[in-house]
């Protein structure tokens, strides 16, 4: 649920629910950030060395980070699967509200 009020002369928007996407640096990650860009219209990209999978050597991460209040757990995680197949991976992780979700095949 948004929640928004005035103040004298500013507006507060306060965004319920934050989504973290952990993206591998594969081909067509760039276009799926572009994809949360301009549906979510704000994003913040963090890059990391991830060992997932029982890997000893890392591999090059984004973890995509939006703010929303139009999306449920359910629909994100429908999504975040959507994704995974477009990366051709056999996993892919979120956070939805600090719980981490592991969507795999």
């Amino acid at each position: 649920m948004t929640k928004s009020a005035n103040y004298n002369n500013f507006k507060v928007k306060v965004l319920s629910d934050t989504v973290k996407f952990y993206l591998p640096r594969v081909e067509g990650y760039l276009e799926v950030v572009r994809n949360l860009a301009s549906k979510y219209r704000e994003i913040s990209l963090i890059e990391l060395d991830g060992y997932f999978e029982g890997k000893f050597e890392p591999e090059k991460y984004v973890r995509a980070e939006i703010h929303t209040s139009k999306n449920s757990e359910q629909s994100m995680t429908k999504f975040a699967n959507e994704i995974r197949k477009k990366l051709k991976q056999k996993s892919l992780a979120i956070e939805f509200n600090n719980r981490l979700i592991l969507i795999s095949e």
